[in-house]
């Protein structure tokens, strides 16, 4: 049983989120609460990069579950209590950046994340996808105004400035951010020298329409990345645009890897005496599945369609397969002249053999809810987990 489940609330999931869960949570949340999106968001960024930093490592997520986050603190089992840099697990993440020697020579990722239909990761598309960037002013050429830049009064020249708030009694906090006088340079031009095009700035606000292409079978999470066209500065490299792909749910459909699965329901008579049903895949054909004369489709049964999956990236021509499972709905009733027909066309039921001073028992309906509640009373209650059935009485 989980101890503490803190890590797991700040991302939005389940004690028993899988990997792929956590991923994805984590990656819609980074992109949310990103300073550079949401600059009063550092703390919550920095929660939610330490909490998927734990849970994503097998062996932190484990100590964290057994002893919560004293146990971490403790560096029990050998998890360690320190916590990396939010900005780097971020990067770590995204594939951005590379370090923080390589982030003072590039301009940092722009990081958008776009969502696309299942269609359209299956038939590919075009997407134009328009944005603010910053591009180094024409006028100046990157200057900020006529004469050379001096120190930023407001920073120091050091490009950060320190913002204090108040926790409570006694109690303070420094928010350490970019300087918004000189964004982070250190300099500044003087307002009379300032360029009027860019007011000392040396960078201006362009918008820039992208093309986006979504190719046949890229996946949930997958990048695009478009080098250099990220914001511009005077002697630093442009960083890149970094699209990240969200894939929405379907109706009808579940990608499995390269398959795509569904569900199908079927009456009683056509899981016995055969079926004959149409589906609309993803690029709007129609594919008609039936059942072989005398083959019996059970509940839950799994059956597929080979080439009627998802298209393999890079090479669209193979498909994955297309996993239908059957779910067969009883009848509530059946009448009762009708029995004596049906026991002579199904199987024979089998023999039993009823002891003479057996007591006989009326069966009756149950609430499933109401177990589900009278399990978790009891095993609040002694923690072994015995299960416990109460029917409804008419």
């Amino acid at each position: 049983m989980v101890k503490e489940t803190g890590f797991y609330d700040l991302l939005g999931v389940k004690p028993n989120a899988t990997t792929d869960e956590l991923k994805k949570a984590y990656r819609k949340l980074a992109l949310k609460y990103h300073p550079d999106k949401n600059p009063n968001e550092g703390e919550k960024f920095k929660l939610i990069s330490q909490a998927y930093e734990v849970l994503s490592n097998e062996d932190k997520r484990r100590i964290y579950d057994q002893g919560g986050e004293q146990a971490l603190k403790e560096g029990g089992g050998g998890g360690g209590g320190g916590f990396s840099s939010p900005m780097d697990i971020f990067d770590m993440f995204f594939g951005g950046g590379g370090g923080r020697r390589s982030r003072e020579r590039k301009g940092k990722d722009v990081i958008h994340q776009m969502s696309v239909t299942l269609e359209e990761l299956y038939k590919g598309t075009v997407r134009k996808l328009a944005l603010q960037k910053h591009v180094i002013c024409s006028k100046c050429k990157g200057v900020g105004g006529k004469k050379p830049p001096e120190k930023c009064p407001t920073c120091r020249g050091t490009g950060m400035q320190v913002r204090v708030q108040q926790l409570g009694p006694g109690m303070v906090s420094q928010v350490q951010s970019m300087c918004g006088e000189c964004r982070g340079q250190g300099e500044r031009v003087s307002l009379k020298d300032r360029c009027k095009t860019c007011e000392g700035k040396k960078v201006v606000r362009e918008r820039k329409i992208l093309e986006v292409n979504v190719d046949k079978g890229m996946e949930d999470g997958q990048k695009i990345v478009f080098n250099g066209e990220g914001d511009q500065e005077p002697d630093i490299e442009p960083g890149d645009i970094v699209i990240v792909l969200d894939e929405q749910e379907h109706s009808t459909f579940k990608r499995i890897g390269n398959d795509l699965s569904m569900s199908m329901e079927l009456s009683l008579v056509e899981a016995l005496c055969g079926f004959q049903r149409a589906i609309t895949t993803l690029d709007d054909r129609v594919i008609v599945v039936s059942s072989i004369p005398g083959e019996v489709m059970k509940h839950e049964s799994l059956k597929c369609v080979m080439g009627e999956g998802m298209p393999t990236y890079k090479n669209p021509f193979e498909k994955g397969r297309l996993v239908i499972q059957f779910l067969v709905k009883f009848p509530e009733k059946i009448a009762p002249e009708a029995v004596g027909l049906l026991e002579n066309i199904l199987p024979a039921r089998p023999e039993v053999i009823v002891p003479d001073d057996a007591e006989e028992c009326r069966l009756q309906e149950m609430d499933p809810s109401h177990r589900r509640r009278r399990r978790g009373h009891m095993d609040e209650e002694d923690g072994h987990g015995r299960q416990h059935v109460q029917c409804q009485t008419s």
